[in-house]
């Protein structure tokens, strides 16, 4: 068996955070107070998982799919307001979304998305002037 492509959602739960994915009819999960926690929990759910075939993961081998609630909840430094001016969207809307009161439809998604991939692209592209 070739070694699978891992794809884990994450999500925001009402304590810590919580990790899912159906890999090969295998379901994995698992739990955690932190983020960080969370990452080192999922490297040992996969790998306990694929233990067998003698597959060992490292945590950039795993693929992370976040709803809007769980990716602003790791990512609070992104300031919601500032976003949803780029984005030409209601901060209102964007806070609705964000909190789960309302569901965006898959185009609003893309439109966040794409709002927050630019910006990881202007931030990745930034260069500072050393003294």
């Amino acid at each position: 068996m070739k070694k699978p492509k891992i794809r884990m959602k994450i999500l925001k739960e009402k304590k810590g955070y919580g990790a899912h994915c159906t890999v090969h009819n295998r379901f994995i999960a698992t739990g955690a107070d932190t983020f960080e926690e969370l990452k080192t929990m999922i490297v040992d759910a996969v790998n306990l998982t694929f233990e067998e075939e003698n597959f060992v993961y490292s945590i950039d081998e795993i693929e992370f799919v976040y709803d809007l609630e769980s990716f602003f909840a790791f990512y609070q430094v992104i300031n919601t307001e500032t976003l949803s001016h780029r984005i030409g969207m209601k901060t209102t809307l964007l806070d609705e979304y964000i909190s789960g009161t309302k569901k965006p439809s898959e185009t609003q998604t893309r439109r966040i998305l794409k709002g927050i991939e630019q910006i990881g692209t202007e931030l990745s592209e930034a260069r500072f002037l050393l003294i």
